[in-house]
């Protein structure tokens, strides 16, 4: 039995990412709009607020129209809408939210609400189906979490960051490294180039939980770089990225093996920013050979970032399920995965 044609328009613009997808059976990427802030952003090494909603409200409306030109499809095709709505920064959600409220009002579609980081999860459709229960290593700029899916749309946390999320800490030493904001790529090239010399600390690696520290590993990296500079000592900055890196990789390889252990699935997802990184993409291919039943999903790489695709793929679903929102759908800001539990 041929599957009916699903389509859905899908927004993003919970950071500094505005971006419009036309998703076809939440598993079709026929188009994915990406008008991306870094450069407006880079001078100021990091997001600004104010300047990345002023710039959603510039040109959303041109992703739009670029999306539904691109896919080769009109309003008239569509099935429904869908929209991060958190967590994220206020002002940012709020373009989107409005945007994709105005379209379902206008073309009488109904309204899909996701959370962004089931976005980030579902990331991972793209490349293969997903098969439960299933765990994912969620590693972007402002979050680091142990996710266990027991089922389609059932989330857990089961580990999270108790301060800085790993993307925070990459952006933070690639400023005292002098690398321009979004740090993570550069760092990571370096990384390759060289050696684990510094030996930094590996916050919470052995405790039996499931949680993550990084403001220490943070913390030990600027004061080595300042000790270097007051002492008039060069340091190698290869060195230093790899011996960042290693430690930011052990402890996020350790905790998901743990994790592993203690959660009987078929499939570790790897999705956020983060999930770029080719140190941890490497380190997993390597943990898993000791876990010959768990499937290793990767999302995509040009999907690790904030995209509307993958909130078209988390919409579908919600779709699936029955989920819709009424046109008071509001942006929430420290939206967590607790909405989801139904």
């Amino acid at each position: 039995m041929v599957e009916k044609r699903n389509l859905i328009l899908s927004f993003e613009s919970s950071c500094d990412e505005t971006s419009v997808a036309v998703i076809e059976n939440g598993c079709k990427v026929l188009a994915n709009i990406v008008a991306t802030q870094i450069k407006s952003h880079q001078r100021f090494g990091g997001v600004v607020p104010e300047v990345a909603s002023r710039h959603h409200i510039e040109i959303i409306t041109t992703c739009i129209k670029d999306a539904l030109e691109e896919a080769g499809v009109t309003y008239d095709d569509l099935d429904a809408v869908a929209v991060t709505y958190g967590p994220g920064l206020v002002g940012s959600l709020l373009i989107g939210v409005m945007a994709a409220k105005a379209v379902a009002f206008a073309h009488h579609l109904p309204l899909i609400p996701v959370n962004h980081m089931a976005g980030h999860i579902y990331a991972a459709r793209f490349v293969d189906e997903i098969k439960f229960p299933a765990l994912a290593l969620l590693v972007s700029g402002g979050h680091t979490e142990l996710v266990y899916l027991p089922r389609e749309n059932k989330f857990q946390i089961i580990g999270e960051t108790r301060d800085d999320a790993a993307g925070e800490a990459f952006d933070k030493v690639g400023r005292v490294l002098g690398i321009n904001y979004p740090a993570g790529k550069e760092i990571d090239e370096l990384a390759h180039q060289g050696k684990d010399t510094f030996h930094f600390p590996r916050a919470m690696e052995k405790e039996d939980n499931f949680d993550f520290s990084f403001s220490g590993l943070k913390s030990a990296f600027i004061n080595t770089v300042h000790h270097a500079e007051q002492v008039g000592k060069t340091l190698d900055k290869a060195d230093l990225a790899c011996s960042f890196e290693a430690s930011v990789v052990d402890v996020l390889a350790a905790k998901t093996v743990h994790a592993l252990k203690k959660f009987p699935v078929k499939q570790l997802i790897l999705a956020g920013g983060v999930a770029a990184n080719q140190g941890l993409r490497e380190r997993l291919d390597q943990e898993l050979k000791a876990f010959p039943d768990v499937q290793l999903l990767k999302a995509p790489l040009k999907l690790c970032g904030d995209n509307a695709a993958m909130i078209g793929a988390a919409g579908y679903v919600r779709y699936k399920h029955g989920v819709r929102a009424g046109l008071d759908l509001n942006a929430d800001p420290s939206l967590e995965f607790d909405w989801i539990n139904e």
